[in-house]
This record gives structure tokens, sequence and C-alpha cells, in this order.
């Protein structure tokens, strides 16, 4: 309805504003315009909140980079992963985050780990913060991190939630890690109740330093749906990638490879290394990969093979990133 479209204007403003957003911003956004909600949501936050939007979609990582050169855009909206992939081509055409105007990242869309926001901040020189939200409840707006970066807050206005357990339902204590159940309460099109996001995090409701009172939620750890089974026990994906980016030499690509040998479940860490690893002597690389297999063992419970491979071998994505392949047949 159109109050359904002036709350997501409203809320989108919310978190644009928190994460620093202002009237003088000029915001690129590098999501894909269509059915897709994240685009057309920070488009319609950025101008409820007076900024400049260049709505330029996804796709031609080499235009992107000139457009916001040229318009000297000051915030980029787009995947976590995107934004590597964007930070990877700037190293290889000799742009330095300084001859950009950039200087904070609205990223959302998949789950991203506190390691590869670290890299981002690094290699594009900005405050890089999370956003959540999902289409069938909204699209982007429902929640969003302020500058101090200690959990999205979560718009209890608009919307109730709860943490369940993923697999009896059962409603958890509070700050217990589960699955998000979303109630909307303002919503006129489409309402939902108790609508099953799938998506797995917990809440915090201690006082955030910015002043806001709304209860935050963590940075999603994955989705129950995406949770890989690897000989009984449950990974993952941003477990794995947490390891991978605490070692220096690992580039911030790698892709999953599930099978099965026999009965047995098989997990390969394909992960791409700098140039200098790759084409090292055999017995350092051996170091390396042992190196990895020992902390992907203590952090997941569960034996992974680690393969490494080129720099820029792995698939590059312009929206989400797409980390696991699934050979099994289940």
């Amino acid at each position: 309805s159109r109050q359904d479209l002036n709350n997501w204007s409203e809320l989108a403003a919310r978190f644009m504003t928190a994460a620093g957003v202002t009237e003088d911003d000029i915001v690129h956004i590098a999501f894909g315009y269509g059915l897709f909600t994240g685009a057309f949501g920070l488009h319609y936050g950025a101008e409820r909140i007076g900024a400049s939007v260049i709505p330029m979609s996804s796709g031609n990582t080499d235009k992107q980079l000139m457009i916001m050169q040229d318009y000297r855009s000051s915030a980029l909206v787009c995947t976590p992963s995107y934004a590597l992939t964007m930070a990877e081509r700037m190293e290889k055409l000799g742009i330095a985050p300084s001859q950009l105007s950039l200087r904070v990242g609205l990223f959302g869309a998949e789950p991203w780990s506190d390691e590869m926001r670290r890299e981002i901040e690094t290699r594009l020189g900005i405050i890089a913060t999370d956003n959540y939200g999902l289409s069938e409840v909204m699209g982007p707006g429902v929640a969003g991190e302020c500058q101090y970066r200690c959990g999205m807050h979560l718009f209890e206005d608009h919307f109730l939630p709860e943490i369940i357990h993923p697999e009896t339902g059962e409603a958890l204590p509070p700050g217990s890690i589960g699955e998000l159940v979303l109630t909307s309460l303002t919503k006129e099109a489409f309402p939902v109740i108790r609508y099953r996001t799938r998506d797995i995090t917990r809440l915090i409701y201690d006082a955030c330093p910015c002043g806001r009172t709304m209860v935050r939620m963590q940075k999603t750890m994955g989705r129950s749906d995406d949770m890989l089974i690897i000989k009984g026990v449950n990974v993952f994906p941003t477990q794995i990638e947490e390891v991978l980016f605490q070692v220096e030499g690992c580039e911030p690509h790698y892709q999953l490879v599930i099978d099965r040998v026999g009965n047995m479940d098989t997990l390969e860490v394909q992960v791409e290394v700098f140039e200098s690893i790759f084409f090292d002597e055999m017995k350092k690389q051996r170091a390396f990969v042992d190196l990895l297999e020992k902390r992907l063992l203590s952090t997941l419970g569960v034996g992974a093979k680690v393969k490494l491979v080129e720099p820029a071998s792995i698939t590059r994505h312009e929206g989400k990133a797409k980390r696991v392949i699934d050979k099994r047949r289940l």
C-alpha cells in the first residue's frame, strides 16, 4: 500500500542515518534494480534523508569505479562480496582508496563475518556497516547498524522479533542463538504473523552507546537452510570464512565443495591465496595447508581438506556470492 511504501522509506532512512548517511552524501547503489528489493529500499531511504542517489545497479565494475570517481560517491550500497570485488579491481587498475570520496558502506543481502568487514574497511578505506531485511517482510529496513557496529538495531515499533529453535520451533530464552521469527505490526498489504526467516542470529538487549533503545540483532551467522551437515556436525560457511580471514596469505575468495565418498561426507575448502604462496615451494605450501586444516578442525569440529587455488580463479559474482557446491546424492 502507499503507507507501506512510506514506512519502508522511513525505516531505510533510519538505518542509513544511524550508519552516518546525511543529506550531503552521494549514495552509489550497486544492487541490481528489478524484483530484488535491496536497491529500491535504500534508494527510497536515501531520498527520504535528502541525499543524492546514483542508481547504478549491478555489473560492469570498471564503469562503477569510473562513476564513483567522477561523481564523488561518498556512500556505497552493495553486497559485501561485491565490495571486495570492487577493491580487487581497484588494485589491478592502480586506483587508491584516496582517489575516491567513499567514507561509508552499507552492505547486506548475504551473511558476512567481522573479518570480512575489516578486509573491506582496510582495502576501501571506509566504515563498513551491516543492515538486514527480507523481501517477504519488507526488504531492507528491518534492522541496521549504527556507527558503533555492535549489533543491528531492530525497529520494534514495526516488527515483533522472537528467537526459536530451528528444528523444534520452541521459543528460546533472551540472548539465545536461534532462528529469527518476525511478526509485522504495521504492514497493510501483506502482513505476516510469526514468519520464520530461517536466519540464525541472537537478540541483544544491552544498552547501545549510541543511545538508541530498541533491541539489537547480531549479524546473521547463516541460514538454517544454508547450514551444512558434515558427518553429523552443523557447519556454517561464515565459520569457515572467519578462519580464512585470520590467516595472512588468504585472498577473500573461497568455495566449499561437499561430496560423499562411500558413506562418508567430505568437505573441500578451495581458497585463493597470494601469488607468492601459490607459486612457493611445495614444502611451504604444505605447511600453509596444514595450518589452515588445523584451524578449521579446531573451529568446526570436523576435518576439511584445503585446496589452494590461483588468485582470480574462483568465479566472481556481482550479486550474492555462491560459496557452496554440494555434490552429495542425499
